[in-house]
């Protein structure tokens, strides 16, 4: 167990018997961090947190018994990073999110009983990391992802459920990075992906199902880094990666289709 408190910072990581927060949490009406990682038997937040006004960073890391967020963190007007990897049980999340306007940074990796990402997520105007890596059962992005003007990160590595991506995410106009790698049940990408002007990385690599590539790729002006790395069924270069003008790297290792010209 692990608690101090510091200027505008209250650390309360690896309590692990900790089942609740008290109410008297809400009072803290100037914190600014609050740090519950590893607080493995936690269930749920209390409603007092809502009244933390000035919170800006709340990290919920390996909250393993946290099955879902109240509908009052949408009053965390302040709040800029939220940390909910490693929480297995979390099972949704409330739609009130779309109420924390000044959220920049969501991280939801490994949380492997997520249902769905509400739609209204598309509504996190300031988001700009996303972070879905480990999210087995995604099958699909919401459309209102499209929506997310600010965003330019987004991990999508070992969605293995992931069918499609929805054809909204051209609409990212500010979206830099891209990892797509090991999606193993992805067939194919939208031509929409062509859109992303400010795409600099993207990571196809461990992509077995993918039959092919989409010839949008080859209006990528932004791409610096292309990762095509363990695609057994390719057995060519397509022709577009010659319109890629700005590509610094391509990795083409284990591509062990890949015949000689």
């Amino acid at each position: 167990m692990f608690f101090d408190v510091s200027n505008h910072g209250l650390n309360i990581s690896l309590c692990d018997y900790m089942k609740e927060l008290l109410t008297s949490l809400g009072q803290l009406n100037t914190l600014l961090e609050l740090n519950l990682l590893g607080c493995s038997s936690l269930q749920e937040l209390s409603t007092s947190i809502e009244q933390l006004n000035a919170l800006q960073n709340l990290d919920l890391n390996h909250c393993w018994k946290l099955q879902k967020l109240l509908t009052s963190i949408g009053q965390l007007s302040a709040l800029q990073n939220l940390d909910l990897s490693n929480c297995w049980g979390l099972q949704k999340l409330p739609t009130s999110i779309r109420q924390l306007n000044a959220l920049q940074n969501l991280d939801l990796n490994h949380c492997f009983d997520l249902q769905k990402l509400p739609t209204s997520i598309g509504q996190l105007n300031a988001l700009q990391n996303l972070d879905l890596n480990h999210y087995f059962d995604l099958q699909e992005l919401p459309t209102s992802t499209g929506q997310l003007s600010a965003f330019q990160n987004l991990n999508l590595s070992n969605c293995w459920g992931l069918q499609k991506l929805t054809t909204s995410i051209g609409q990212l106009s500010a979206l830099q990075n891209l990892n797509l790698s090991s999606c193993r049940g992805l067939q194919e990408l939208p031509t929409s992906i062509g859109q992303l002007s400010a795409l600099q990385n993207l990571d196809l690599n461990d992509y077995s199902n993918l039959q092919e590539l989409s010839t949008s790729i080859g209006q990528l002006s932004a791409l610096q880094n292309l990762d095509l790395t363990d695609r057994s069924n390719l057995q060519e270069l397509p022709t577009f990666i010659g319109q890629l003008s700005a590509l610094q790297n391509l990795n083409l290792s284990s591509c062990l289709g890949l015949q000689k010209s």
